[in-house]
């Protein structure tokens, strides 16, 4: 079997029908560097109504995943040499670029998608990891499962026409992208900043690292550590403007923002 592997344990495998439109992902499919997998929790569920839920121990609104078909899921899937396991639930760590960075050097990953009001607790040890997309509920685990193929499948050689587009995203240094513009030059009186059309490379990639810092501080301080960038040619200005961002940052909306 080629390419890198996802088998998902899901009661709504329809749901993954979207990956079919989803431009390079979808190449990756067609390319095969890629194999998606999916695993209908109702075909392992018990008796002839192949129950997969029951009500919870103790009382409580909501149904709850039974520990049996979804053991029998799991049991079934070939595992490979280097494969992880993933269950998708909100009370897991919350999902990073570095988490898909350290995943892309896997042959497989499991992914065992919640669902009503939750799983029995008992499944909990087929997981290496518990993963969450963010601080809120969905209704089950299908949408972070997709999140977390679509993300992975874009750091795998070969799925992207340029890999060098993957250096400056957001989130791959800590630090959030740069501002982009393209054609037309003037559009409704914003005009493209001059440095970008100066031709002078070494300028442009200054100013861009430096909207880059800019940015993050603006609209996303937790993710500068200045343990990380002490040793960096931007780190005396990052001293000098930190607290001065902060301050601004306050009085507009991205002091708001939650930390996704």
């Amino acid at each position: 079997m080629s390419g890198f592997n996802f088998d998902v344990i899901t009661l709504f495998p329809k749901a993954f029908e979207l990956i079919n439109n989803l431009g390079v992902i979808t190449k990756a499919l067609d390319k095969n560097l890629i194999n998606v997998n999916l695993h209908d929790l109702r075909e392992y569920g018990e008796g002839s109504y192949r129950q997969v839920d029951d009500k919870p121990y103790g009382g409580g609104a909501g149904m709850v995943l039974k520990p049996e078909p979804i053991y029998k899921a799991y049991e079934s899937i070939r595992k490979l040499p280097k494969s992880k396991t993933l269950l998708m639930t909100p009370q897991g760590k919350v999902l990073k670029q570095k988490d898909l960075a350290r995943w892309s050097s896997l042959d497989q990953i499991i992914i065992i998608c919640g669902q009503y009001e939750g799983f029995d607790e008992r499944i909990r040890c087929l997981a290496d990891e518990e993963i969450s997309i963010g601080d809120y509920v969905l209704s089950g685990g299908e949408i972070p499962a997709i999140s977390i193929i679509n993300g992975l499948t874009r750091l795998l050689p070969g799925t992207l026409g340029d890999p060098e587009s993957l250096v400056d995203e957001s989130h791959n240094s800590s630090l959030l992208e740069y501002p982009h513009y393209t054609r037309p030059l003037i559009f409704k009186d914003m005009k493209v900043p001059e440095i970008l059309v100066s031709g002078n490379h070494k300028e442009i990639n200054s100013w861009r690292r430096q909207k880059s810092i800019e940015r993050t501080l603006e609209r996303r301080s937790d993710l500068i550590s200045n343990e990380n960038y002490k040793k960096s040619p931007e780190s005396e200005w990052i001293n000098k403007n930190f607290y001065q961002l902060i301050n601004v940052q306050k009085g507009n909306d991205f002091h708001y923002y939650p930390d996704w």
